[in-house]
């Protein structure tokens, strides 16, 4: 994530929780004490978020020195001390809630991530994030997701054109979405940024044998996605894409979705298909526990 973008993030986050000041402790702590505290691991998993800790630390204040033992993509366990923070105690108790609600997160959704890639890591397969992300986090779960071994799939709706299935009926079928979604293409490419909108993916989701096959002979899509098939239906359709292949002469990448959970992943990656894109990763995962704990 750009730093800019990350700034006006954290100023919008410190906003939110200190407003006219944080008044527990101006009541009790003098404005030049100086002091430490330490990112304690209390968890099992892995460790995201520590770079977008230094950003918020130095946005609120410069003046704070930063030690550091552990790196974003660290696998962590109880004990571990991530790092140490030293400077004014009224800054460190005023910075601490918001680095720890970030850090936290993103580290529940790396955890997740990896509990997901590494059921498949030998099956050549990779578990990709979706767009169920929480808004104004997206990139910085989504930065999780690749710290703790996932994929990202498209950021938004500016980065690659997945027709789903409501595209398509508004579409009027398969190859009426395709057809457009491949000539809006080279217009814009046309209009100017064509290396952007030339190179642009076109994903189209299906949802049985008679779309994939209509999809297929379009010869549009560069990718397929497989939307609540079973693992018996989805090696029926990779069996079947990849036969067409040989005649195309091209490779179509294959992705299941739908459903899918930490249960039959493996399940799905067995079938041969390239991709599981799985919602969960960032926005049912748990937090990974942690605390920014006074060094006395």
């Amino acid at each position: 994530m750009e730093k800019q973008e990350l700034r006006k993030l954290i100023a919008i986050w410190f906003e939110e929780d200190i407003r006219d000041g944080d008044h527990t402790s101006l009541s009790c702590i003098p404005p030049t004490q100086m002091g430490c505290q330490q990112l304690i691991i209390k968890d099992t998993g892995v460790l995201a978020g520590v770079e977008v800790a230094k950003e918020i630390i130095n946005y609120f204040d410069p003046e704070c020195r930063f030690e550091q033992f552990l790196h974003d993509g660290d696998h962590v366990k109880p004990g571990d001390i991530a790092f140490k923070v030293y400077g004014k105690e009224l800054s460190l108790l005023q910075i601490e809630r918001t680095m720890l609600n970030i850090m936290q997160r993103m580290s529940g959704v790396a955890t997740t991530a990896h509990k997901y890639q590494s059921l498949i890591e030998d099956t050549g397969c990779h578990v990709l994030d979706t767009r169920k992300t929480t808004p104004g986090l997206r990139y910085l779960e989504k930065e999780a997701v690749a710290l703790g071994g996932g994929m990202n799939h498209r950021i938004g709706l500016f980065d690659m054109i997945l027709l789903k299935d409501n595209h398509v009926d508004f579409a009027g079928g398969i190859t009426n979405a395709l057809t457009r979604a491949r000539d809006y293409l080279r217009n814009k490419a046309a209009e100017g940024q064509t290396e952007r909108f030339l190179n642009m993916k076109i994903e189209i989701e299906v949802r049985n044998f008679d779309e994939i096959n209509e999809a297929l002979a379009t010869n549009i899509p560069d990718r397929i996605m497989l939307d609540n098939f079973t693992p018996a239906k989805t090696k029926e359709a990779v069996d079947l894409i990849r036969a067409w292949e040989k005649k195309a002469g091209r490779h179509m990448e294959i992705e299941s979705s739908g459903g899918i959970t930490i249960d039959t992943i493996r399940d799905y990656a067995l079938q041969g298909v390239d991709f599981v894109s799985v919602g969960a990763l960032t926005h049912s995962y748990k937090s990974l526990d942690m605390s920014f704990k006074a060094v006395k």
